[in-house]
């Protein structure tokens, strides 16, 4: 049945993963592509504080996005439905895409099962979707060598797998095939109950098969049981991880090249976290020009040892504009912020001023879902 076959409930999406996924850079695609099919698109966005990069790049693409801040989907459900609702105000979309926190798992219970059962007449509820970054998996899943996370947060991201309904593998593109064949096998041996699909959000590779598998309804895969899950040590897991999202003010004397200065910036917050000890989980920074609504440049980084890659990019040279910051990392919130404080010390230099002009710094906050459904079990 496919999904988009109805025009009264909307289709709700949800597209999961761990932090540095490329869960915005799909969400992206997928909008554009079911807006090119002719249908009304409205996103949601999901973090534990105000100020998300991806609220920014998902509005820049030309979406209508809301943003719910202050936990989870799970925590936060009536917020969820109320952006639904004022999203339709504002365009009456016929599909919702919903992008929840990294560090968010036990999805079907809290979101799909009961949005099924307390609105099922308003929505069709699509496939979880749980994207994979590659390398990451190859590390957690103990393929090859490399920092990873304590086994707490392993605990999450495993979780995460375990729950899928589609499973993701996004970014193939920096896969060789001698580690694709590693993964895929261990996917398939670890996870033989899940469909997978390789995929490159950024280059479009694989995306239409894994698009008609969200948007055709497969019943056996919406009644599958729900998540056995420890709460406390999920609990603990998200505890471990530093949270920060900070707003800066840059100026410069003189004009200069934005990209470059934004790639800088996220090597030196990026060395600076390592000095502090800090495991990166995901650094997403963006940077408007001051006289420029529609510019934007963006940069993300996913791992200590990783190199920061440009997404969007500046035209022209800027001598002032603003800069987001958010930074996930094993570590405390207060050693995240000290990297920040050293970081913008390193930056203001050579007739540049960066000026911290907010900052939310935290440990999430233990998960206490507004509902929890037991799907298939007694």
């Amino acid at each position: 049945m496919n999904a988009l076959s109805s025009a009264k409930p909307a289709l709700y999406i949800m597209i999961g993963g761990f932090l540095g996924a490329g869960k915005t850079t799909s969400v992206i695609q997928l909008a554009a592509h079911l807006e090119k099919q002719g249908h009304r698109i409205g996103v949601i966005t999901n973090d534990q504080a105000e100020d998300l990069v991806d609220t920014q790049l998902v509005r820049r693409s030309g979406f209508n996005v809301k943003e719910i801040a202050g936990g989870c989907f799970c925590c936060r459900f009536s917020s969820l439905k109320e952006a639904a609702e004022q999203l339709t105000l504002d365009n009456r979309p016929d599909v919702f895409i919903a992008e929840p926190v990294g560090s968010c798992t036990d999805l079907i219970a809290t979101v799909s099962y009961p949005l099924r059962r307390l609105y099922g007449e308003d929505y069709h509820i699509a496939p979880l979707s749980v994207l994979l970054d590659p390398q990451r998996a190859l590390r957690i899943l103990g393929l090859v060598e490399g920092k990873r996370f304590s086994a707490k947060i392993e605990y999450i991201y495993l979780k995460q797998i375990e729950e899928a309904q589609l499973l993701v593998v996004n970014k193939v593109d920096a896969l060789d095939s001698e580690q694709k064949l590693i993964l895929e096998q261990a996917l398939h041996s670890r996870f033989s109950d899940k469909p997978i699909y390789w995929i490159s959000a950024k280059t479009g590779v694989g995306l239409e098969s894994w698009f008609d598998a969200i948007t055709t309804l497969n019943q056996p895969l919406l009644s599958q049981r729900s998540l056995e899950i420890d709460y406390q040590e999920y609990a603990q897991g998200e505890a471990l991880l530093g949270w920060l999202n900070a707003t800066l003010l840059f100026e410069s004397l003189e004009e200069m090249d934005g990209n470059a200065f934004l790639s800088e910036l996220c090597r030196s917050l990026s060395e600076s976290i390592s000095h502090e000890q800090g495991l990166i989980a995901h650094i997403k920074l963006t940077f408007k020009p001051s006289d420029d609504d529609y510019e934007m440049a963006s940069v993300q980084l996913v791992g200590n040892d990783y190199i920061a890659e440009l997404g969007l990019t500046l035209c022209d040279e800027i001598d002032a504009g603003e800069i987001i910051v958010n930074a996930r990392a094993e570590m405390g919130p207060e050693a995240l912020m000290r990297s920040l404080q050293t970081c913008l010390k390193e930056m203001n230099k050579g007739g540049v001023t960066l000026t911290l002009v907010h900052a939310d710094h935290f440990a999430p906050a233990e998960p206490v879902p507004e509902y929890r459904m037991e799907v298939g079990r007694a």
